[in-house]
């Protein structure tokens, strides 16, 4: 534990006078009362009462009617002896006497007695050392007089706060140790100030420490202290005592670290101290230590300390890096989703804002988990697209999108992420990504990018949607552009289209090509392939009939590509192919054309489209075109010249009746004969 009492000044450091005996060291035992004392003086009485000499020395107390105080007095040969010093050690004094004669005095002693106040002590110019430990005093005032004072001890007595030491700007050494002190203040001005004992008090907090730039040694036992600031302040302190506190954490000795001269530390008693680690936390704390809890540091542990403290370093480092991307991820995903919202609030239509005003988000069927059509989504949103793995990579990462791949998945928030589709991707990297995942991009603008999905990732096999505005069943149809899917995540948040009750039908029939494993994490059974057959099949056929012939033979010609290129392949029906394979032939084949009649380009995927088979049916087209054309010029003519001739025409069909009919026998003789001959 160390000393409870500062060690004194060394010799060289006391003024001179004061470098012989400075009298027996406080004891721990109840001080003896002395057998007369002052307050056992008549206070009428005059003569001179010499008390027995003890420890200290022989001195002679009286009394009169004209002061309050006893008064001391000491003999020639006392005087002669030693004049700078006097010893009052356990005299049983309840009073500072008024000490006549000894204006000289640099120590004066007045430990183990009954003092309550400092009176009578102004006069001393010269003193030096004042000792008034283990006393009843409540109240620091009296010494404001002794400028020269430079040790002043005042352990274990009942003082409750620090104060009067403005005008002792020399001390050297404060003990006040034992009190009831709740607050260090009122030192700032004691820049001489080296040792500071303030054990056994009630401080909870260490700062006010400004100023003591001579401080060496402070010693805080035996307190309630739970956080130390300002240390770092103090350019010369090299002892620090914290035993027997409330600390338990090294976050509230950070200041510690900073300190340059600091070389002794305790810090036993402690609920830090009770911590495993606590002794390489210590020294990790302040890499100068010599002493930690009155024991010697070894190189070894020195060194030990330094490495962990290079790798808390890093490992700080490292995590206020992750801390900083963690955020900038926040406030990206945070920006696009507001970005997304503006946009779709922009796009909606006012009957569809009715729509939406009829139903509260939670009755919903898009909000409520058992009106989704028997839908299990499972896992959550955020644990689709926002729980990062171990190994998320950013790809792209700016204020208002961020394209990010964790392991398998790529995650795209933003109609900026989808960027990220056109970098170079490595042939090992694409062919890991088996999941992408869109949130706060519209579907329609994510259309365009399928096509290119189709060629970069050839593993994909999971596409997720989440608020990415998929309100109609002809926007489903877009996904036949992947190369092959085995399961669709179309979250009912932000997703309109979920609520409709034939959505997963239409799906299934459209996607039947791809043969879908499970949508929105249900299985898809082959009830529900014969179900969507029989919901969507009758009209694509009738889609089918009804298609002009033109764009048919647009969509036989892609079909039929797909066919030549999966014969040229080698890749054809053969005889004892397993049922995997002839699944596996069938999406190569590609989805049929009542089915591919279910389209939904967008218009960029309209415009490639019409510039890519403008080659390729041109002449059809123009063919077809000149047909109808010619057609209408021939109607045209024959319609004119109809009404030119109609007059001449209707005569002569009058005229041709009224002849044939003169005869009336004769004309129904040949009617009857026409009416034979065909019947022959």
């Amino acid at each position: 534990m160390g000393p409870e009492r500062p060690l004194l000044p060394p010799a060289a450091a006391l003024p001179s006078g004061l470098t012989g005996d400075l009298g027996p060291q406080p004891h721990r035992v109840k001080p003896r009362r002395a057998t007369h004392s002052a307050g056992a003086i008549n206070s009428h009485s005059t003569s001179p009462l010499t008390l027995p000499t003890g420890p200290g020395d022989a001195i002679s107390l009286s009394e009169n009617s004209s002061s309050s105080f006893p008064i001391a007095f000491r003999s020639r040969d006392d005087c002669a002896l030693s004049p700078e010093r006097l010893d009052l050690d356990r005299r049983g004094l309840e009073e500072c006497p008024l000490l006549e004669g000894m204006g000289r005095l640099r120590l004066l002693n007045f430990q183990h007695n009954l003092i309550t106040h400092i009176h009578n002590l102004s006069h001393l110019r010269h003193l030096a050392f004042l000792d008034l430990y283990d006393n009843h005093i409540s109240q620091m005032s009296g010494i404001s007089a002794l400028a020269s004072l430079r040790v002043l001890m005042l352990g274990k007595n009942r003082i409750q706060r620090i104060c009067s030491l403005d005008n002792l700007t020399k001390l050297d050494v404060l003990d006040l140790h034992g009190n009831q002190i709740s607050q260090i203040e009122n030192l700032s001005h004691l820049s001489e100030l080296r040792v500071l004992n303030l054990a056994g008090n009630c401080i909870s907090r260490v700062d006010n420490l400004q100023g003591l730039d001579s401080l060496t040694e402070i010693n805080l036992r035996r307190n309630c202290i739970s956080t130390v600031t300002e240390v770092d302040q103090l350019p010369c302190l090299q002892r620090l005592f914290l035993s027997c506190n409330s600390i338990t954490s090294f976050d509230e000795l950070a200041c510690l670290g900073e300190s340059c001269s600091l070389y002794e530390l305790t810090l036993d008693g402690n609920p830090v101290a009770l911590e495993t680690w606590y002794k390489q936390a210590a020294l990790r704390c302040v890499l100068q230590l010599r002493q930690l809890d009155m024991k010697r540091v070894t190189e070894e542990e020195r060194r030990m300390a330094c490495v962990t403290a290079r790798k808390e370093d890093e490992k700080k480092r490292e995590s206020h890096k992750q801390a900083m991307h963690k955020e900038k991820r926040r406030l990206a995903i945070r920006n696009a989703a507001l970005q997304w919202e503006g946009v779709r609030a922009c796009l909606e239509l006012p009957a569809q804002n009715g729509a939406k005003e009829e139903i509260s988000p939670e009755a919903s069927p898009a909000h409520s988990p058992a009106q989704t059509n028997g839908l299990a989504l499972e896992p959550s949103p955020d644990e689709l697209l926002e729980a990062g793995g171990v190994n998320l990579q950013s790809l792209s990462l700016s204020d208002s999108h961020l394209a990010e791949l964790d392991g398998e998945t790529l995650r795209l928030f933003g109609l900026g992420a989808l960027e990220a589709l056109e970098r170079g991707w490595g042939v090992q990297t694409a062919g890991a990504v088996t999941v992408i995942a869109f949130r706060y991009i519209h579907f329609d603008a994510i259309v365009p990018t399928l096509p290119r999905i189709r060629v970069k990732f050839p593993n994909l096999s999971h596409l997720i949607f989440l608020e990415t505005n998929v309100s109609r069943l002809p926007q489903l149809a877009a996904l036949a552009q992947v190369r092959r899917l085995d399961q669709l995540t179309i979250h009912p948040e932000g997703n309109p289209v979920v609520s409709l009750s034939l959505w997963r039908s239409f799906l299934i029939y459209r996607l039947h090509h791809f043969n879908l494993h499970k949508i929105n994490n249900l299985e898809v059974t082959m009830n529900d392939m014969i179900s969507a057959e029989r919901l969507f099949g009758t009209l694509g056929h009738i889609a089918a009939t009804e298609t002009p012939r033109c764009r048919l033979l647009v969509l036989l010609e892609e079909s039929r590509k797909r066919q030549l290129q999966f014969l040229l392949e080698g890749r054809g029906r053969r005889a004892g192919l397993s049922p995997e394979e002839l699944r596996d032939n069938g999406k190569l084949l590609g989805e049929g054309l009542s089915r591919a009649l279910f389209n939904y380009p967008s218009r960029d995927c309209c415009n490639e489209g019409a510039m890519e088979s403008s080659s390729e049916c041109g002449a059809v087209m123009e063919q077809y075109i000149q047909a109808q054309v010619q057609r209408a010029s021939d109607t045209n003519l024959k319609r004119e010249s109809l009404y030119k001739l109609w007059p001449a025409m209707f005569m002569e069909m009058v005229r041709d009746c009224v002849l044939e009919m003169r005869d009336r026998p004769a004309f129904r003789q040949a009617c009857l004969n026409r009416l034979s001959t065909q019947g022959k």
